[in-house]
Parts: C-alpha cells; sequence; structure tokens
C-alpha cells in the first residue's frame, strides 16, 4: 500500500506539472481576447484542483519505485493525462454550443498526447488560436514523453526514476544511459529537443509562416504528431519552402535524440554512422519516397517529375515517419502508393525518436535472427549470436523483440476483427488500427488525411482510442498490468 501511494504521489506531482502547461493557451487566449478563455482558465483551476488534492492525501507517503510500479505509473499517467487534457475541449466546444463528446474529447486528447495525430474536429481554421494551440502543445509534450520530463524537472520526487523512465522509453535496449543519472539522461534528451525545436520554429517563420503557424507547426513536427491548423494541412500553404523545412525535421525527429545528443557532445556527425538505426532509416524512408515518387509519374498521376517527387516524397516521409501531414489527398491515389505508405510507418522511425511503430532496430535484429537460424540450418554446431556493429546482443533482448512482435501482430489482427465486427470495412479497419497503433494519424477512405475520425462511432472511438495507448507505451507496458503475477505481491 505504501508504493502504491507513492506511486499516486507522483502522479500528482506530474498532473501538477501537467496544469501549468494549460498556461500557455491560456495566456493566448487572455492576450488575444479569443472564445477559449473561459474553457482554459476554469481548466487550469480543475486541473490544478484535482492535482493538489492527490497531493495532499499522499504527500507523505514517499518511497523508491521499483519495476512493477514504474510500469503501472507510466501507465495511469497516460491514460489519467488526456482526461485533464480534455477538459479545455469539452469546455469550450459546450460554451460555443456545439457539445463535444466526452469520447471525442478524450480521443483528442489521447491522440495529441501520443503523437498520434488523428483528429475528431473540422474547421480547424475556425476554432480560436488558443484552442489549436493546445492542440499542439500536447503534441510537442507528448513527443517525448511527459514522464521523461518529470524526472528531468523535478528531482525534488524523492524516488528513482530509471523505472519509470525504462518502462515509458520505446525501443528494446532500454537500460543504456547516456549519462550516469537518468535525471541527466532526460534532461539531456530534452535539451537537444528543445534546441532543435527553436531552430524549426524560426525555419518555419524563416520561410514565411506567421508565428503563431511557426509554433503550431514546429511543435507538431518535432512531436511528429502532424495536427495542423487547417482542416487542408500543407495545402493551404502550397509552398515548396514550407514543405521543405517539414520534411528536414521530420526526418531528424525520426532518428534517436540519443544520437543527436552523443553528435552534438562530440562535435562529429561520426555518430550517426556508428548508430545502427540511423543509415538504414534514412535509406529507407527517402528511398520508398524516390519508389511512390516514380510510381506516380509512371501512372499518370503527375504529367510532372518534379510534381511527382514533391508529393511523393513529403508524404511518404509524413506518413513513415509517423507524422501524418498530408499537402495533397494521397488517398485518391493507386491504392498501393498509400497502402505502402502506411505500411512504412509500422517500422521505420529509430528507437529513441518521436516516432511511433516498431522501430526499425526490431526489423534489423529480426532480419539478423532469421540469418542466423538460416546459417544454425546449415551448420547445426555453429554458434552465432546477433551482432550490432560487432556487439553482442543479449539473449533476453532478442527474446523481448520477439515476444514485442508477436504481441505487436496479435493486437494488430484482434483490434481489426473488433472494428470489422462493428460493422467497419476490412480495409479500413485495417488502416484505422493500423494507424492508431503506429501513432501515424491518417488512415485511408474518409479516415484519411483530409478526413476525421468524427465518423466512428463511440464503440469504434474508444478502440481507436486504446490501440493509440497500447502503441505508444509498447504494448507490453499495458499488458503487464493485466497478468496475474504483476498483483501478486
Amino acid at each position: 500500500m505504501k508504493r502504491l501511494l507513492a506511486t499516486f504521489h507522483v502522479l500528482s506531482l506530474t498532473m501538477l506539472v501537467f496544469a501549468l502547461t494549460m498556461l500557455i493557451p491560456l495566456g493566448v487566449a487572455f492576450f488575444g481576447g479569443d472564445a477559449g478563455l473561459n474553457a482554459f482558465s476554469r481548466g487550469f483551476l480543475l486541473a490544478l484542483v484535482i492535482g493538489g488534492l492527490l497531493w495532499a492525501g499522499t504527500r507523505h507517503a514517499r518511497s523508491e519505485l521499483h519495476a512493477r510500479d514504474g510500469f503501472l505509473l507510466v501507465v495511469i499517467v497516460w491514460v489519467g493525462l488526456p482526461l485533464l487534457a480534455a477538459i479545455p475541449f469539452l469546455l469550450y466546444f459546450h460554451n460555443a454550443g456545439m457539445p463535444l463528446s466526452f469520447t471525442e474529447a478524450y480521443f483528442e486528447a489521447m491522440s495529441g498526447l501520443t503523437s498520434t495525430g488523428a483528429t475528431v474536429l473540422t474547421g480547424l481554421e475556425h476554432l480560436p488560436e488558443s484552442i489549436n494551440l493546445w492542440r499542439a502543445t500536447l503534441v510537442w509534450i507528448g513527443g517525448m514523453g511527459i514522464l521523461v520530463l518529470a524526472v528531468a524537472i523535478l528531482p525534488l520526487l524523492g524516488v528513482g526514476g530509471h523505472q519509470v523512465v525504462r518502462a515509458e522509453t520505446p525501443g528494446p535496449m532500454k537500460d543504456e544511459r547516456l549519462t550516469p543519472r537518468i535525471a541527466s539522461t532526460a534532461k539531456a534528451l530534452y535539451a537537444v529537443y528543445f534546441g532543435m525545436s527553436i531552430i524549426c520554429l524560426f525555419a518555419y517563420r524563416a520561410v514565411g509562416l506567421p508565428w503563431f503557424e511557426a509554433w503550431c507547426h514546429m511543435a507538431t513536427t518535432m512531436g511528429l504528431g502532424g495536427f495542423s491548423t487547417w482542416d487542408e494541412g500543407f495545402a493551404h500553404f502550397d509552398s515548396v519552402a514550407v514543405e521543405l523545412v517539414a520534411m528536414v525535421f521530420m526526418l531528424l525527429s525520426g532518428i534517436s535524440f540519443a544520437t543527436h545528443f552523443n553528435a552534438l557532445r562530440q562535435r562529429s556527425g561520426h555518430a550517426y554512422l556508428l548508430c545502427p538505426q540511423t543509415l538504414p532509416y534514412l535509406g529507407l524512408v527517402l528511398g520508398t519516397g524516390l519508389l511512390i515518387s516514380a510510381f506516380l509519374y509512371a501512372e499518370g498521376v503527375y504529367r510532372d517529375p518534379l510534381l511527382a517527387l514533391r508529393y511523393g516524397m513529403f508524404n511518404t516521409i509524413s506518413v513513415a515517419t509517423t507524422t501524418g501531414y498530408a499537402n495533397v489527398d494521397y488517398t485518391a491515389w493507386p491504392l498501393f502508393a498509400p497502402l505502402t505508405m502506411l505500411l512504412l510507418s509500422a517500422f521505420a522511425t529509430s528507437a529513441g525518436s518521436t516516432g511511433g511503430g516498431v522501430k526499425i532496430i526490431r526489423v534489423i535484429l529480426l532480419i539478423k535472427q532469421a540469418r542466423n537460424e538460416l546459417v544454425t540450418m546449415l551448420h547445426p554446431h555453429a554458434v552465432s549470436p546477433v551482432r550490432i556493429h560487432g556487439r553482442v546482443i543479449d539473449s533476453r533482448v532478442m527474446s523481448s523483440v520477439l515476444a514485442f512482435m508477436l504481441v505487436y501482430g496479435l493486437s494488430l489482427a484482434l483490434l481489426t476483427a473488433i472494428l470489422m465486427l462493428s460493422g467497419m470495412d476490412p480495409v479500413l479497419a485495417f488502416s484505422a488500427v493500423m494507424a492508431m497503433i503506429n501513432n501515424t494519424g491518417p488512415a485511408l477512405g474518409p479516415l484519411g488525411p483530409m478526413g476525421s475520425f468524427a465518423t466512428l462511432n463511440d464503440f469504434q472511438t474508444w478502440v481507436c482510442t486504446f490501440a493509440m495507448l497500447i502503441g505508444r507505451l509498447e504494448f507490453l507496458t499495458v499488458l503487464v498490468l493485466f497478468t496475474p503475477m504483476f498483483w501478486r505481491k
């Protein structure tokens, strides 16, 4: 019980930190005089009260977090914070006479915090700036993980941060540290994230976006979340320069931030060559972008090869990095192109990036494992461990990767079947689950980049919300809570 109370004490502090982020849109609403002022002022106070009451009830409970406490904390944070994040949505739309259901508000909040980028809202350009800013800010916060932020800036927690970050961090090799202290590691990652965000912001401003648009699209580019302030997305800007900025920073955000940190610390690009993920990731994404561009030109979708390259590369990079931006309705292309892009989103990005999906390092490990199995078939007595850059990968890591892939496949099949049973078309159901479970955002058909998820019924929306959650926390972190052994002392 003591450790459970300690876990909720950390949750209360995380909620209080999260409540402070509402001051950003609240300030915009106050100084801009937009219609979101009431929603954010009341939402901020309500979030403070909830977090404060929880803190008051658990303030004497402090204990070192064990592994199971870390898993529990991560899940309740990622389930609980969208509840707070949804409050301004509910209040604003209620005040505006356009009631948004709790299901839809929670979906929108979960989509932002998990950096998914799927939306149930339309008429985005007519929303108050504070609402669009809040959507973008959720993506930026969720990009690196609210718990990493909490560990980085709240050393006063009085609890061990390692188990929290280990549970929350995506990727198979979670125990590697950039610095000896986990709080220092979190600070290092956020320093890189924040620094790149500033550069991205000024880059968007330099190519002509107003400060507000630059901030919103910087936040959703760095978080690889894809929320836009326009229903048309990047098609509204119709600017090659804006698209080039987006492509560069989407590609950078799909690289492990640990690799960025090492490159900056060493003042050399050699870290990118030593990283086993970076070159395969860039080669796969850019190569597929060229392939799809050539396909669009060959099929006559675009008769200008430069136009085919522009649309093919931008949308391939966007979907492959699980961002979800679009500068054209690519669901109108021949099915090969959007389906290939959606499948690529499942595994293209690097572990340690803000992207979703399986992560390319797992695919590399599986390919090497498959090769070793073929060698063993020919030479039964050969010892051939999996190696990355000469380093032998522990068998526990390989077991974890295999278990993850099994759960990923089963989750994809099961959730698709559930959506089909609810009456959804098979292709649409599969694409929706793929987009949610990989935190990509847009799916196919009416759920594509120019559509919205508002067409789903409440049951289908909750299925997609659950898919976003387990995808963001990489399945096992959530599913371990459902095992009997987790709750045994």
